[in-house]
């Protein structure tokens, strides 16, 4: 590893982590299965080979959107759901702009956790209240239930630290049972864990359909009718709509999203033992986290973190993400940790590096690593 940069700090170590539930071939299978029940029962006489564009007349909208609105309201077991432009980001603003800011509430309850950055970017420009409580405090999260005034509890599904033991389920469950409204960020956590938030009782979830394979740009809010008919309403031009072509492509790009995960999540269990066992040269330690998506935090034996990406793209890794787990990123992704982790663990900021397998193997993954901390050139 001679050719590579150094820093100078003593090594850090990995904290534990508690990965989130992780969905199996077969609860891969059912959900492609109920998707597909869905889009039988939602687009009759081959509706699924033609889409539409505008505000139709009557409905206000493209009707191939519609019908993909209710195919994945049926899915997920919510009342009903409303694309949106924007991805992750946009349905996550869409869902607090139809839920707490339009009964003039903007006072939540959030994690004691660095937010996801443009998610910070838009509880400040929602002028939102955020009271912190460390959701693996289940005490603290129960006086905060009890005693503070906020009717909304924001979650987000995965890990915004490394440490987190929390279940979403759980805080989903004791929030409704304080008499709460729950909104929850189920990016990354979408097919790869055995339910999101609507299936666990929140009020609604938003997600990007990006960062699962489908057209840039489109985003969904499920849940509540009340709080996703408010989404669409203010949604209503034209040139905000989500078109029947980019609601089309989203579903013919989601049916195929269940099995391709569970592979991708057994990939990164497979790579995580590999990693610990000694199998790279260079890589001290490894850990199964959810960080954004599940992946596998390497520590390394050198504060050589910011090299090795680079280093790595040179043996076939993609170079940077697109939107981690978009339809564009196919090899083993090597990158620095996000920006909430560092902000969390900024002495992991050298020393550590996130590897998701994508669509390649364990075995493809680990000779790239092994690769790139050799130190030498293609």
């Amino acid at each position: 590893m001679s050719s590579l940069a150094h820093g100078s700090t003593e090594r850090p170590t990995l904290p534990p982590t508690t990965p989130l539930p992780i969905a199996t071939a077969e609860d891969a299978i059912d959900a492609q299965q109920r998707l597909v029940e869905a889009i039988a029962e939602h687009f009759p006489d081959g509706a699924m080979f033609r889409a539409d564009v505008g505000v139709l007349p009557g409905l206000g909208q493209p009707d191939t959107t519609r019908r993909a609105e209710l195919t994945l309201a049926q899915a997920f077991g919510a009342e009903d759901a409303c694309l949106v432009q924007g991805a992750g980001t946009g349905a996550i603003r869409a869902a607090l702009s139809a839920g707490p800011w339009a009964r003039g509430e903007r006072r939540l309850l959030a994690h004691a956790a660095p937010d996801y950055s443009t998610t910070g970017t838009t509880l400040h420009d929602g002028a939102a209240e955020v009271v912190r409580v460390d959701f693996d405090d289940e005490a603290a999260f129960d006086r905060a239930l009890a005693e503070d005034p906020a009717r909304w509890v924001y979650v987000q599904h995965t890990r915004q630290r490394l440490t987190d033991q929390h279940q979403p389920g759980d805080v989903i469950a004791r929030a409704r049972a304080a008499g709460r409204h729950v909104i929850v960020d189920d990016n990354y956590a979408v097919y790869r864990t055995p339910r999101i938030g609507v299936e666990y009782g929140a009020s609604a979830s938003a997600f990007s359909l990006f960062k699962l394979n489908g057209p840039e740009g489109v985003g969904v809010v499920l849940g509540d009718a009340a709080i996703v008919e408010q989404a669409r309403a203010a949604n209503y031009s034209g040139g905000g709509q989500v078109q029947g072509g980019q609601a089309l492509a989203a579903l013919q790009a989601l049916v195929m999203v269940p099995l391709n995960w569970a592979a991708q999540a057994r990939a990164s269990v497979e790579l995580a033992e590999l990693l610990v066992s000694g199998e790279v040269p260079g890589i001290v330690d490894a850990r199964l986290a959810n960080a954004q998506d599940l992946c596998v935090i390497a520590l390394l034996d050198r504060p050589v973190a910011g090299d090795v990406p680079q280093r790595a793209a040179r043996f076939g890794a993609a170079p940077y993400p697109v939107g981690s787990n978009s339809r564009y990123e196919i090899t083993p992704l090597v990158y620095r940790l996000s920006s909430s982790t560092l902000d969390a663990q900024p002495e992991l900021r050298d020393w550590a590096v996130r590897i998701n397998p994508m669509r390649g193997g364990a075995r493809l993954t680990a000779r790239i690593l092994r690769d790139a901390l050799a130190g030498g050139d293609r």
